[in-house]
């Protein structure tokens, strides 16, 4: 039996402006992970460029920070089927409230959607959508720790979904 697709799950790493590179701890995660997910917020395309040569397989797209170049080469919104379910990666989703209902209606086909822009940690389920925002690795904003996802999917299930924290 499959021990399922190891995913790590970023967004708001803002490199080289809230910190030169990602943390260490991250980067090792990239080594191991079968699917690098990046919502958004990249700031300049070199991350982007190493995170292409180093993760075994990258899902990503654009936020409102990230420019002409960037936006060139990332779509707005990435749809993939990883596992068994089908995932949706997008940088805004807009206000806190409502949110589950406004993206259940927005996304009907999807099993889960990664979000970013709030570099605040989400995790929540409404009508089969699961939303996952990882914070951020490296701008913790008015969070008290820099954080990032990991999780395990197999056979249509979502598995293990763990919110680490930069140092610990």
């Amino acid at each position: 039996m499959s021990r399922g697709l190891r995913l790590l799950i970023l967004a708001d790493t803002h490199v080289p402006k809230r910190a030169k590179d990602l943390p260490a701890q991250v980067w090792e995660h990239v080594a191991v992970a079968d699917v690098v997910i990046h919502a958004g917020d990249w700031v300049t395309p070199d991350l982007l460029d190493e995170l292409e040569q180093r993760a075994a397989r990258l899902v990503a797209v654009w936020g409102n920070n990230d420019g002409e170049e960037l936006r060139r080469r990332l779509p707005e919104v990435a749809r993939v089927e990883l596992g068994g379910m089908r995932w949706g990666v997008v940088h805004e989703t807009g206000a806190k409230a409502r949110r589950e209902e406004r993206m259940r209606a927005a996304y009907p086909d999807l099993d889960v959607l990664v979000f970013g822009h709030s570099h605040i940690p989400w995790d929540t389920e409404h009508e089969g959508l699961r939303l996952l925002n990882p914070g951020s690795p490296t701008d913790r904003r008015r969070q008290p720790y820099c954080t990032y996802l990991a999780c395990t999917v197999a056979a249509g299930a979502l598995d293990e979904v763990t919110l680490h924290r930069i140092g610990e």
